[in-house]
């Protein structure tokens, strides 16, 4: 197994001479810890059905429930496998076959909006257009360096609650409604600056723009704090752009990184698949 950093960028690397089939621990371990060192892997060619895809996820970590929205327990136990998402805007017979469609989707991080948010995420490229639907990345812990040292100052000690009602492209998930005031939303709350339990690094923990709100601020000051913040995120040499080819597979860890993706022509037709991991208890 072979680790490259990326080029003209301060996290992620490719990794090579790997096989998830019959690598052992030992080769894992060595994944793992260049995992949390990098934040962001990709490994190329790798031929991959969802057998393969959830056996390995599941090395990092309890798989999480795909994120269905309000669905009750009986419905999620009746899905062919309710540990992978199909993220596609392909039609078929007249109903989408995965979420998230064609459109532009904006900087998030996985599931956020719950208590224990995921540790990563891995996505598996089926089928990608020529052009668009490109995964940009970028460090939080870039982002908590970028900060003027007053207003990293005041994050320390602040959680924001992430909203729970709207996807990455800002549509509302299954048994949601909107709301006028971002206190409303409904969601988790974390802390702003995040120690990573497993690195001990902080990075900046932001979850999505939409109807984010910082725990007892009157809201003019939640929001101005959240639109000052924001404009250190996702600055030069802290972003590094995924262009997907087929049989790519992308682990990263959503903890220390935000990741959003380009549109693409609506008649091209993109198929990825995708897992998350659970904190271990």
């Amino acid at each position: 197994m072979q680790v490259q950093p990326f080029a003209g960028a301060s996290f992620g690397a490719d990794v090579t001479d790997i096989d998830l089939e019959t690598m052992g621990d030992e080769d894992f371990a060595a994944l793992h810890a260049a995992w949390l060192r990098y934040a962001v892997l990709r490994l190329r060619d790798q031929r991959v059905d969802d057998d393969i895809l959830q056996s390995f996820s599941g090395r990092f970590g309890p798989l999480e429930y795909a994120p269905f929205g309000r669905m009750r327990r009986s419905e999620v136990d009746k899905l062919p496998n309710p540990y992978i998402t199909t993220i596609s805007n392909i039609v078929r017979n007249g109903q989408p076959i995965g979420g998230l469609g064609n459109g532009e989707a904006a900087w998030h991080t996985d599931m956020s909006y719950i208590e224990r948010p995921p540790t990563a995420s891995l996505l598996y490229a089926v089928e990608v257009p020529e052009t668009g639907g490109d995964t940009h990345f970028c460090s939080m812990i870039g982002a908590l360096k970028a900060l003027p040292r007053e207003l990293e100052g005041r994050l320390r000690g602040l959680k924001a609650k992430h909203d729970a009602a709207h996807d990455s492209v800002g549509k509302l998930r299954r048994g949601h409604h909107d709301v006028d005031d971002p206190r409303d939303a409904p969601g988790a709350s974390h802390p702003m600056v995040l120690r990573h339990p497993e690195t001990g690094v902080n990075a900046l923990y932001l979850g999505r723009r939409q109807d984010a709100y910082v725990e007892g601020l009157p809201l003019p000051e939640s929001e101005a704090l959240l639109d000052e913040v924001w404009t250190h995120v996702a600055l030069p040499g802290d972003v590094w752009t995924q262009q997907w080819r087929e049989r790519d597979l992308v682990i990263w860890d959503n903890r220390t990184v935000m990741h959003r993706r380009a549109a693409f022509p609506p008649s091209a037709r993109r198929l990825m698949r995708r897992t998350q991991v659970r904190p271990r208890a």
